[in-house]
């Protein structure tokens, strides 16, 4: 492997430039088109086989490389609506058109374009050892992971048929642990997700007479206290699910009682029956708030996304493990326990029918990590993922993140 890690002494600055490339140019979900030129362009200079387009703003990149495995590798591209607040020469000042309309900033808060970075300096060393490897390599880059819509809609677009179907599918993310470290998780990973729209109907008026309306933010906000205790005191102590209330909206004026306010709520679980439980609450809450407040109209809910839950394959995880560790070393490779947060790459094995094998690799300055470690301060002192102030350290971040996609695929491709 150090014969296959010495191309990242030869490639590193220009991985570099892209990651900061990338920062600078977020795009929101299925508007990556800048972000996709570039993937193509370069998947073309690495001499892959290279199609656009594929659910919508996705790009695949086929490496063949003789009889084999074939190992599908994928890495997500779009970002997030967040203003930036990192301070970083490289931040974004991008603004962008919203799905509803409206002017929003956008970050790439999630690290993908580290994910990005990782995977073509993967294949940049993958096709440049292409004498110690048999089989190939189906890169696929996807949009709109941000909304749980891009893997759906590659799969859709024929991502199964139309290009060589995967033995194993392999991904990462960068999370906020201490850089040079890779976390593994088996069996079930990361959580289902549910996004939900819900629009609860009052009465308009004049706020000095709220007598003859019927008010919706008080109706609305009586919801989001209930909505509390669903897993308080609905869901089991040896259950594990999280409802969060991000957003609620009403009105125009101080002096003028609206007629509808509008709530976004999250739901997260590891287990169906427990999904359904959970949903059915919020539900069954929402209609008896309105009806409390004498509402006139049924509350509307619109689902907005849904995450399926990711399991990686135990076998597939030990074995993955057991290559990461070989490179970069028996301590730098640690057991994570399951992620609340939420991913949609789990679609491509099961649709396949295939092995997943998912991980995350530390993206903090390790000195400021064991800093608020030693402090118990890590929630405190360290952005995460969605915080405006998230950004991966480049180094080591980049180099363990370009190793680790590297040495699975090498593992699989025998």
């Amino acid at each position: 492997m150090d014969d296959v890690f010495k191309r990242l002494d030869d490639i590193r600055d220009d991985l570099t430039a892209l990651y900061e490339d990338l920062h600078a140019h977020p795009e929101l979900s299925f508007q990556e088109h800048r972000t996709a030129a570039e993937v193509a362009r370069r998947l073309g200079e690495l001499g892959l086989e290279v199609t656009t387009g594929v659910g919508g703003t996705g790009v695949v990149g086929v490496l063949r490389n003789g009889d084999g495995p074939t190992v599908l590798l994928r890495a997500d591209f779009d970002a997030l609506p967040v203003q930036e607040q990192t301070g970083l020469d490289y931040a974004s000042t991008q603004r962008a058109t919203a799905s509803d309309g409206s002017d929003v900033p956008v970050m790439h808060a999630c690290g993908h374009d580290m994910h990005v970075t990782c995977l073509l300096g993967a294949l940049d060393l993958l096709v440049t050892a292409r004498s110690r490897w048999s089989g190939t390599v189906v890169a696929v880059f996807q949009p709109a992971e941000e909304i749980g819509a891009g893997a759906r809609a590659m799969l859709d677009d024929g991502l199964l048929e139309r290009f060589p179907r995967p033995d194993v599918c392999l991904g990462q993310h960068v999370f906020p642990f201490q850089s040079g470290f890779v976390g593994m998780m088996s069996g079930p990973s990361m959580s289902a997700a549910d996004g939900l729209k819900i629009t609860m109907f009052g009465r308009g008026g004049h706020g000095s007479q709220p007598q003859n309306a019927v008010d919706p933010v008080v109706m609305a906000s009586a919801t989001v206290l209930r909505l509390q205790t669903v897993v308080s005191r609905e869901v089991a102590g040896d259950d594990t699910a999280v409802v969060t209330v991000g957003s609620i909206r009403a009105g125009t004026k101080e002096n003028i009682i609206p007629d509808q306010a509008e709530l976004l709520v999250n739901i997260r679980s590891f287990d169906e029956r427990v999904r359904e439980r959970v949903l059915a609450a919020v539900h069954r809450i929402v209609r008896a708030e309105a009806v409390a407040s004498g509402a006139e109209r049924e509350p509307e809910f619109e689902q907005l996304t849904s995450f399926p839950m990711l399991v990686n394959d135990p076998g597939a995880t030990t074995r993955t493990a057991g290559a990461l560790r070989a490179a970069l070393g028996d301590d730098a490779v640690v057991d994570l326990p399951p992620a609340m947060a939420s991913e949609d790459v789990g679609l491509f094995g099961a649709e396949a029918g295939v092995p997943t094998c998912y991980w995350f690799f530390g993206g903090t300055d390790p000195a400021a990590f064991q800093s608020a470690q030693a402090a118990d301060e890590v929630a405190q002192r360290i952005p995460a993922n969605h915080s405006p102030h998230f950004a991966p350290e480049r180094e080591p971040t980049l180099t363990t993140g370009v190793k680790a996609l590297t040495a699975a695929t090498l593992e699989w491709l025998g």
